[in-house]
């Protein structure tokens, strides 16, 4: 599919939805910038809530003079004073946390609050404002998987008190307040279970295995592969997550289980750093590293579900994904003003 084509499908399924005043938290980070986009785009307001801890103003720089975007530099964590926000809310995504390794590890205490504590305030904001609220949950759940796929149905298997604890168990505490705030108390809920997402928007130093490679390989270093390169990963384009993130939102209320979003092809991280040399002309080699605690050795999403209920699976390959990622990164790299160019 041409990309022209791409964003005439995903404009048009964001528009179908009616204007709505929608809260996205974490919404000046690499996923969340991309939504908020593309809400303002399909014509709703938008409200963006994000400490700044990770998240960048510049990922939503051209949003700000738009009459129908709102930001609020604010923890999760903290109760917002209801004043702040005194008007009636529809939707809240709930995107804050961060969600890279190097960044979740940084401060692993204050990860693991604002995955409970603020999944708890935000969800209390949904249930006093009646707004239909969605967690940003991840493939971390799952942990180093033992089955392959990995669907639904699957507990996972998690190292409680490693260095990635922090955050899948922070997540997996998050879908347990999800369910039981909608059990207990009637909160229409939504649980995206997130794989691997890549493309424009994401910062140099993210961490993330996409952004490593192409990083390294534009200033000339050595790419990185930890272990032996044969674990695997199923990497999403962020313009095909948005548009499964937004189908999610306006599924039938019923649907409250939660929900695989991913592109169940899977490759190994060697292919990946394969494929990055072949796209950037560079003197970069492949070296391998030791293989960090806890890396998952696989990762392929089971998306039966998302195809079957919210018709959605993602449209954009990796070879196309990686050229327009590689063209983002040439002009952060050359220290040029790039804007975020995901199509969306």
């Amino acid at each position: 599919m041409h990309i022209s084509d791409i964003r005439s499908t995903r404009a048009t399924s964001l528009r179908r939805e009616g204007s709505l005043t929608t809260i996205v938290t974490g919404g000046a980070g690499f996923l969340g910038s991309s939504l908020c986009r593309a809400l303002v785009d399909g014509g709703h307001r938008v409200i963006c809530i994000d400490s700044l801890i990770t998240g960048r103003l510049s990922n939503i720089a051209d949003l700000l003079a738009s009459k129908n975007f709102r930001f609020i530099e604010h923890d999760v964590i903290d109760v917002l004073d209801p004043g702040v926000i005194d008007e009636p809310v529809q939707r809240i995504y709930n995107l804050a946390c961060p969600a890279s390794p190097n960044k979740y590890q940084a401060n692993p205490v204050h990860t693991l609050k604002t995955s409970v504590i603020g999944s708890i305030n935000m969800l209390e904001m949904a249930r006093e404002k009646g707004a239909r609220i969605l967690q940003a949950s991840t493939s971390e759940v799952y942990g180093d998987p033992k089955v392959s796929p990995q669907t639904e149905s699957y507990f996972g298997n998690v190292n409680t008190i490693g260095p990635r604890s922090c955050y899948d168990e922070g997540k997996r505490a998050a879908e347990s307040l999800f369910h039981d705030y909608n059990v207990q108390y009637g909160v229409e809920t939504k649980i995206a279970r997130i794989f691997n997402t890549y493309g424009p928007g994401m910062d140099r130093d993210d961490g993330r295995v996409v952004s490593n490679f192409i990083v390294q390989a534009l200033e000339g270093r050595d790419l990185t592969v930890y272990g032996n390169g044969t674990q695997t990963r199923s990497f999403c384009y962020v313009g095909d997550m948005i548009v499964g993130l937004v189908r999610l939102m306006e599924s039938a209320p019923g649907l409250t289980q939660p929900v695989n979003l991913g592109n169940p092809d899977e490759f190994t991280v060697l292919e990946l750093a394969q494929q990055v040399l072949g796209k950037v002309r560079t003197t970069s080699k492949i070296v391998f590293t030791d293989l960090p605690i806890d890396d998952p050795c696989q990762r392929k999403p089971d998306i039966s579900t998302a195809n079957r209920i919210l018709k959605w699976s993602p449209k954009t390959s990796l070879d196309e994904g990686l050229d327009l990622s590689v063209a983002f990164f040439s002009g952060e790299v050359a220290g040029l003003p790039v804007a975020n160019t995901a199509v969306v």
